[in-house]
This record gives C-alpha cells, structure tokens and sequence, in this order.
C-alpha cells in the first residue's frame, strides 16, 4: 500500500473502527481491510483525484 498525505494513523483510526464495523449488515467477510477502504475514501474526497 502506498502512504498519501491524506492516511490517518492506525491509532487514529481504532478511535472509529467500531462505528464502522457497526454499520456493516453481517454477510460473507471481507476481502480488503477496513482501513484501507477508509484511507481511499479520505483520499477521494480530500482531492486526490481531480475530476
């Protein structure tokens, strides 16, 4: 995985991994780490891709 400017520390990131983990409905597991998913997202939305 690459480190960008908008990643969060893992430390920071336990603090709202339970409300995460919360709203998911309980199916099949999951294939890639929430905290991975979580730091696209922040990319995305912090400009890291402009459209």
């Amino acid at each position: 995985m690459h480190n960008y400017s908008s990643d969060i520390t893992r430390e920071q990131f336990e603090i709202i991994r339970q409300d995460l983990e919360n709203a998911k409905k309980k199916t099949r597991p999951r294939r890639y780490d929430l905290y991975d998913i979580f730091c696209a997202v922040l990319y995305v939305l912090l400009g890291g891709i402009q459209w």
